[in-house]
This record gives structure tokens, C-alpha cells and sequence, in this order.
């Protein structure tokens, strides 16, 4: 009597453990379709390029609200697959740019790598600060802060202590991302010049004629402007060296045509030079312009505070963007006689 009534608890027993079974399966079976179709998921790759933007302590779910809008998954299968690779919490701000037929593990991989967007901008020497401006304004990448800015404000802003920006920035090719300013390309300029200024001045020869390293960066913009070869910088380096080292006055062309600003029509006369005197005309004042005329290369810089060792005074064009350079003005007159004689025939 015993043994039948012990029965049907066995069979309970028996159910309940074949229905946990069921349910094992049923749930291992489920969980094993979730991850196939994760594993899938990740393989999508996007028809186009994505450019996806994240603002600075958006959440996994913000994140993935943003990514569904351009990309293949929904929002809650882009934070499955986060999870899935064991990168949910890693997950970076910025700008991303994807291109069609990157599949969403490497999208995935990119945001937690925080590989965003890189733009770049060169900036060229021998412009003026004006030509800058007018680049940096132009282009559309760069958050616009400068235009409705003053000179001043622009210094102030910087924290720069001339009273001129002329010349004050390093040429170069500059990286950004997206949503950076044009003022972050003018900071990131100035502080490479400063580095480059200050390495040099340390390095300086004793028998530099530079009383600071600002009169340095006047000298170099000028070189810079009278260069067309690039080896030949350290030469035309040493001529206005040796004049600022004797007192004589530099004459140099660019410095008379920057005084003349918008009124120069591209004609140099010897009215320019001789009669219609301004801070920068260096026929008719001694010494240095008061600012840069131009924004000097690295190269520029070097050169002026490592010219050539030379006799040289005087040089003049040959034509052929290289220059003849003479020791002293007997020599010079005959070599401008030659070379404008060769440019009329």
C-alpha cells in the first residue's frame, strides 16, 4: 500500500523535471538564436557613408538612438551588440566618419578605439595674415569665430602681446576634427611659432644682430617674401644681416609694396621706393619694419638665425628665380645691367 501511494509524487517528480528540461532547451536553443542573429548582426555592413556625431556623456542608449538613424541595426540590437563585444562602457564622443561597407563590428570598434574624424588645413607661408583669414573664413569644417572679431580681440583672445598679428603664426598643415574653431587653428599656429622662435633663439650665434627674437621673425618674413629658391634663403639671410650689421638700410621691395597695402596696383616705381615714404619703407628708413610683412616658414626662421657666412651686400634677380649676389655696389650695378639687359632681349 505504501509503495502506490509513493507513486504519483515520482510522477510529479518526474514532470517537473522533464518540463525544466523542456524549458533548458527551449531557453539554451533561444539564447543560441540570439547570438547567431548577433553574430549576423555584426556582419551588416552600411550602403553609404555615415557621418555620426556624439556629443560629449551621451549614454550606450543615446548613442545607440543615433547610430540606428543612419545605420542597419535598431537601438536595441546596437547596444546588444556592445555588450556583446565588451565594449558598452567604452563607447567615445566625437565625430565619426564611416564609408559604405564597414560592417558594424568595425563601427563598433572604431567608437570604442575613439578613432573619430580627422579634417586637415594647410596653411602656406609668404601670405599675410589677411590671406589667412579670408582662407579660415572660407572654409565651411571650421567652427566660425574670427570674422566677427577684431584684430584686438583676436590678440587678447590668445593671449598674444604685439600689438600686430602679422606674422605671428607658424605655416603648416593643420588637423582638426569637426566642430573645432578657426580661432583652435590660430592658437595651435601661434604656439608652433613660439616653439620654433624660442628653440632657436636658445641655439642663437654670437654674432646674431638680433636684440630679440621678434626682430628675427621681421627679418625672416622678409626673406621669405625674397626667396624663390629655397637654398638660397641662408644667403639672402647673410646680405640683410650684413647691411643691419653695418648700418645700411635694407631696400628691400616687399617691405615698400606691404607699406603701400591696398593702394599698390602690382607696379613697383622708383616714386614707390624713393618718394612715398610709410613704416615699412626700407629704402627710406633704416633698420628693420616695425612688424613682419608676411608669415615666415620654419625654413625662413632658420635661415636668419643661421645665415650664411658671406661678404655679400647687394643680390639681384637673374630671371630665372635664383639670384646674383655681389660684395659690393660696383659689382651689383654691372650684375643689374647684365640681367635686365638678358630679361629685355
Amino acid at each position: 500500500m505504501l509503495k502506490q501511494k509513493k507513486r504519483p509524487l515520482f510522477r510529479i517528480i518526474l514532470l517537473l523535471l522533464l518540463a525544466l528540461a523542456a524549458g533548458s532547451a527551449f531557453y539554451i536553443h533561444q539564447d543560441w538564436q540570439r547570438q547567431q542573429q548577433q553574430l549576423a548582426a555584426l556582419q551588416l555592413t552600411l550602403s553609404d557613408s555615415v557621418r555620426l556625431r556624439i556629443p560629449r556623456g551621451t549614454s550606450l542608449t543615446g548613442i545607440a538612438k543615433l547610430a540606428a538613424v543612419d545605420m542597419p541595426v535598431d537601438a536595441a540590437m546596437f547596444r546588444a551588440l556592445a555588450h556583446r563585444q565588451n565594449i558598452a562602457t567604452s563607447l567615445q564622443a566625437g565625430v565619426y566618419d564611416f564609408t559604405r561597407g564597414q560592417n558594424m563590428s568595425e563601427v563598433l570598434q572604431a567608437l570604442a578605439d575613439g578613432k573619430v574624424a580627422v579634417e586637415r588645413i594647410t596653411l602656406i607661408e609668404g601670405r599675410t595674415f589677411a590671406d589667412w583669414r579670408r582662407q579660415l573664413a572660407a572654409d565651411t569644417r571650421l567652427v566660425q569665430r574670427i570674422p566677427q572679431m577684431s584684430a584686438r580681440e583676436i590678440l587678447l583672445t590668445l593671449g598674444i602681446e604685439h600689438a600686430n598679428l602679422e606674422g605671428l603664426f607658424l605655416p603648416d598643415t593643420y588637423f582638426f576634427q569637426p566642430g573645432d574653431s578657426d580661432l583652435m587653428i590660430l592658437r595651435r599656429a601661434h604656439k608652433q611659432l613660439k616653439k620654433t622662435l624660442a628653440k632657436h633663439w636658445e641655439n642663437r650665434a654670437a654674432d646674431n644682430v638680433f636684440k630679440t627674437p621678434y626682430e628675427a621673425l621681421i627679418l625672416a618674413s622678409i626673406v621669405e617674401k625674397e626667396t624663390g629658391v629655397a637654398k638660397e634663403r641662408p644667403l639672402i639671410a647673410s646680405v640683410f644681416s650684413n647691411r643691419l650689421r653695418v648700418g645700411m638700410r635694407l631696400q628691400a621691395d616687399p617691405t615698400v609694396i606691404y607699406g603701400l597695402g591696398d593702394d599698390f596696383d602690382g607696379n613697383l616705381t622708383r616714386a614707390h621706393l624713393r618718394k612715398q615714404d610709410t613704416p615699412y619703407n626700407t629704402y627710406m628708413r633704416a633698420g628693420l619694419p616695425p612688424t613682419p610683412i608676411a608669415i615666415s616658414s620654419a625654413a625662413a626662421i632658420a635661415a636668419v638665425f643661421n645665415p650664411s657666412k658671406s661678404n655679400y651686400y647687394y643680390f639681384v634677380a637673374t630671371g630665372d628665380g635664383e639670384h646674383y649676389f655681389s660684395k659690393n655696389l660696383r659689382e651689383h650695378n654691372n650684375a643689374v645691367n647684365r640681367y635686365q639687359r638678358k630679361r629685355r632681349t
